[in-house]
């Protein structure tokens, strides 16, 4: 005799317990990576506005700034160490980047690594 899961109105064995479990994971992905993904935007998108304003800043001032943002972010100390690279040419290219790591400790997985660069390129 073979064993039925579902009955005729459509209903599983095990209910909607399968859907909350899933439900459930989903909520725990985005407390634990949402925070480090946002403050990756975050910082990005401080990149973006220095590179649109860099034709009057000099690198320091650029650097300075990206510092404090990445301070105020609670980013980790490498992501302080910005690259600045200025090519000229018709027109002249700036590109900002910057690389870290967070560490993240999961339910059960133990810790693990999130690897960013955030990367901007700007014409001035």
């Amino acid at each position: 005799m073979v064993t039925v899961w579902r009955d005729r109105r459509g209903r599983g064995a095990l209910g909607c317990l399968g859907s909350l479990v899933v439900l459930a994971l989903l909520i725990y992905a985005g407390f634990i990576f949402g925070p480090p993904w946002l403050r990756y935007q975050q910082f990005r998108d401080e990149m973006k506005t220095e590179a649109r304003f860099s034709i009057s800043l000099p690198d320091s001032v650029i650097r300075a700034r990206l510092a404090v943002r990445a301070d105020s972010l609670r980013l980790p100390a490498a992501a302080r160490r910005v690259t600045i690279v200025r090519r000229g040419g018709s027109p002249p290219t700036i590109t900002i980047s910057a690389a870290y790591d967070e560490h993240l400790h999961l339910l059960f997985l133990g810790e693990r690594t999130l690897h960013f660069k955030p990367t901007v390129e700007a014409t001035d």
